[in-house]
C-alpha cells in the first residue's frame, strides 16, 4: 500500500491538474455567447465544489493520525471518482 505523503502527493497533483482544467474551462466561457457562457459557468461552480470537497480532504488526511489515515484514503477515492467523473462530463460536453 502506498504511504500517506506519496498518497498526499499524488492527490496534490491530480488538484492541480483539475485547477488546470477549471481554468481552461473558465478561459472558455469568457469566449462565449451569453446562453453558452451560463452554461458553463453553472458547471464550473458544481465542479469547484467538488474540488473543494476534495482539497478539504486532503488536509484532513494530512493531519490524521497514522491509524485514521487509511479511513480518509477511503473517503478521498469516492471524491475524485466523483470529481474525475464531472470534469470528464464537463469537459466533453464544452470541447
Amino acid at each position: 500500500m502506498i504511504n500517506r505523503e506519496a498518497y498526499v502527493e499524488k492527490m496534490k497533483a491530480k488538484l492541480d491538474e483539475w485547477n488546470a482544467s477549471i481554468a481552461r474551462l473558465e478561459a472558455r466561457a469568457e469566449g462565449a455567447g451569453a446562453d453558452m457562457k451560463e452554461e458553463i459557468n453553472n458547471e464550473i461552480g458544481r465542479i469547484k465544489k467538488y474540488r473543494d470537497e476534495a482539497s478539504s480532504r486532503i488536509k484532513d488526511m494530512q493531519s490524521a493520525s497514522d491509524d485514521a489515515w487509511k479511513d480518509f484514503q477511503a473517503g478521498i477515492e469516492k471524491s475524485w471518482e466523483t470529481l474525475g467523473e464531472a470534469f470528464n462530463s464537463a469537459m466533453s460536453r464544452f470541447k
